[in-house]
Formats: structure tokens, sequence, C-alpha cells
């Protein structure tokens, strides 16, 4: 079973019981405990599910406090516009997160790519052929480092690895954007890190729901107006996209009903 298909089935899982123990979640996958674990990591941190004592459960609420939850229409849209920057041959930076994994999903089908990430679940899904005299049509850069709960590497050990590559374009989730913070991460190495991406760029493009929006998290990676391109799903309202669009070279509103793929 694929990472993202394993994934959608703890979603699944969930939605139908409400809550669902983690030994019973890893029975029904055929899978360990701890890799149950770490999907939920990543879940929870999207704010598609809540990590309970032993399992988890269907959030009350959007993973922010008086908010709606991000739907798959939503990821999909800024995941679908966001593929339509990347062309073939391209060497491209791309980080975890919710959207940097949507994101990925669209480029498995995009040939002559370099991948250069920091994501155990992105190099997950450009995955080998299935035959062994077929070709390999993309290439991965893992980076290396520090592992996070939602299976990012970070620190130094990534910053190094970083430090000499050159991406046509490097796209980074955002946890929050705000006027006067930026952007902004919960991890400082991951903050970290995200600059040394940034500094691989020839162009940065930024990955964030609406609900992004005027948060802030614990420690600024940059300020907007470091920013190229911000591709953002239409549930955002047209004050924000004109204080954004002050800032940022490019605001690209993704519509929730454009299909997904290129």
């Amino acid at each position: 079973m694929l990472v993202t298909e394993r994934r959608e089935r703890i979603l699944a899982l969930t939605r139908e019981r409400g809550t669902v123990a983690l030994p019973d979640l890893a029975a029904a996958l055929g899978v360990s405990e701890m890799t149950v674990r770490r999907d939920i990591e990543l879940l929870a941190d999207e704010g598609s599910v809540q990590k309970v004592r032993g399992g988890v459960r269907t959030p009350a609420t959007g993973s922010r406090a008086g908010t709606a939850p991000v739907s798959t229409a939503e990821r999909r849209a800024i995941a679908a516009t966001a593929a339509g920057l990347v062309e073939p041959g391209m060497a491209i930076g791309l980080t975890g997160g919710a959207a940097g994994i949507a994101l990925a999903q669209e480029l498995v089908r995009v040939p002559d790519l370099t991948i250069v990430t920091n994501s155990l679940p992105v190099s997950d899904l450009f995955s080998p052929p299935d035959r062994a005299d077929a070709p390999y049509t993309q290439t991965v850069v893992l980076t290396g480092g520090v592992r996070t709960p939602s299976q990012s590497l970070v620190g130094p050990v990534a910053v190094r690895a970083l430090e000499r590559l050159h991406c046509d374009l490097v796209l980074l989730d955002a946890h929050g954007l705000d006027e006067q913070a930026g952007l902004t991460t919960m991890n400082l190495l991951e903050a970290e890190t995200y600059r040394a991406f940034m500094a691989a760029a020839r162009e940065v493009v930024v990955l964030a729901d609406h609900t992004r929006w005027q948060v802030v998290g614990l420690t600024t990676v940059a300020d907007l107006g470091d920013i190229d391109r911000l591709v953002i799903d239409d549930g955002l309202d047209e004050e924000a996209r004109e204080r954004l669009a002050e800032h940022i070279g490019h605001v690209d509103i993704a519509e929730r009903d454009r299909p997904a793929g290129l």
C-alpha cells in the first residue's frame, strides 16, 4: 500500500468510526504502530485528524480555532496550480507538509525532473520504475538531517546539503503567513532549512491554504517580500489578496473547481 493510500485509509476509518485506537489502525493497514503514528503526526499537523491518547479521532473543528477544515479540493487546486509552474527538465526544491505532498502527487507524471527534497513522504512518491529494464525519468536528491515528527529532515546536515545546489524553483509549504511576521514555522531547525532552500532557488514559491493567512508560528523564515510567488486557494478574501499582493510579486489564486493534473 502506498503512503498516500494508507493515509487516505486512516482518514476514511476515522470518519467512519469517529475514534480509532492505534492497534486497530495498524491491524487494518497491515503496518506497524510506529508507521501509523508517523502518518497520524502528519495528518494532525494538517488538521485532518486529532491525536488522542492511544489513537486518533475526527477533529471537532479545523486545525485552528474558528476555522473550517481545509478540504481535499482546496489542496488539489493549490497543487494543480503550482504544478503548472513546473516544466520537464527542471530542478525543483520541494518540502513536505500537506501542500508539498499534494504537489508531489501531481509531479510524478512530469518527466526528467530533479527533485531536491527534505521530506521522506515526498521522496517515497517518486518511486523506481515497476520494471528493472525501465528507465528512471526522475531523480530525487534527499538532503539528510534530523527527522521531525512529520518526517521532514532539518538542521545543519540538511543546510549543508543545500548550500551548493541550484534549483529552478523551490516550493515551500507554509505554516503561517502574516504581514509583520512574514513566512513562519513552529520549528527552529525547519526555519533554518527553509532559508537554505530559498538561497538555492532562482524563484521561491510558497504554497498555502487560505487558513494560513494571519497565522504566526514560533519563528520567522523570511519576510513576505522575499517570496517571489504565492499559490493560495480561492477561500482567501479580497482584502487579504490585496494586502498580500502589496508584498509578494505574484499571488496565484487556485480555483477549487480546477481539475487536478497537468
